[in-house]
């Protein structure tokens, strides 16, 4: 037994260096950061999130306490105007590593569920995010706006049509529990970050963007919307892939 466990700490400590090691090139590489329309989504919780359902809170949060600290590293050696609010570890750490703690606990919550209860919350989750991005597309053409951002919405609700009908053709796999573990994990840190952020920096943050510090909560809610949609569809498309890969061959 005692030699069992050894051998389950190592295993544990290896995924913890290898996917907290990939969250970290991705942070310095542009594989970390995906254009989408006038942002960029990022991909680097993707690792955590990966640990979490495979290994446990444990291995996810330890994941994420790297990612965390990565991203005050990221702080200090690349600064931007907006880069003091990273050096708190409230702001870069805590959100990161609660990514791990509830993306396992919902991912273990959801199998205990029946399937069909599963399926409505993940309707509810896609019905979401394609209403929005239809009144979207809908105020775009309204306002005459960015025809970049008409074709990227479009895009946006084609791939989150194409996760619902995959995980309904997927649900004896449970890929289901995956997406919408993803989906709360992908949200921990949009909201958990600029939540922070709003809380402890507010009108100092905007006013480091060149916004009029008295939109601090417009503005900031604005960006988590930019980001965390993408994000989410991103995150759902590679760990749903990736996680089914892993377990067909028992990893």
């Amino acid at each position: 037994m005692k030699k069992k466990d050894k051998v389950l700490s190592v295993r544990k400590m290896t995924i913890i260096g290898v996917l907290g090691s990939i969250s970290i090139v991705l942070g310095l590489t542009p594989l970390g950061f995906i254009p989408v329309g006038p942002t960029r989504a990022t991909i680097m919780h993707i690792p955590v999130i990966i640990g979490a359902i495979m290994e446990g809170p444990v291995v996810g949060g330890m994941i994420g306490l790297i990612f965390g600290l990565f991203s005050i590293f990221q702080a200090v050696t690349r600064p931007t105007p907006v880069s003091f609010v990273f050096l708190n570890p409230i702001v870069s750490v805590l959100p990161r590593i609660l990514i791990g703690i509830l993306t396992y606990y919902v991912y273990k919550l959801l199998q205990e569920m029946k399937g069909k209860r599963t399926f409505v919350i993940l309707n509810l989750i896609l019905g979401s995010i394609i209403i929005y991005l239809s009144y979207g597309i809908y105020k775009n053409i309204k306002d005459s706006g960015d025809m970049w951002i008409l074709l990227m919405n479009g895009m946006l609700i084609f791939l989150t049509l194409g996760i619902g009908i995959y995980g309904r053709n997927r649900l004896k796999s449970k890929t289901i529990d995956v997406i919408i573990a993803t989906a709360i994990g992908t949200l921990t840190n949009t909201i958990g970050v600029l939540l922070s952020i709003y809380l402890i920096y507010g009108e100092q943050f905007v006013r480091k963007l060149g916004q009029d510090p008295i939109m601090a909560r417009k503005i900031i809610l604005g960006i988590g919307i930019a980001n965390g949609i993408p994000e989410m569809i991103i995150g759902i498309i590679v760990v749903s892939n990736v996680i089914t890969i892993l377990k067909s061959r028992r990893i």
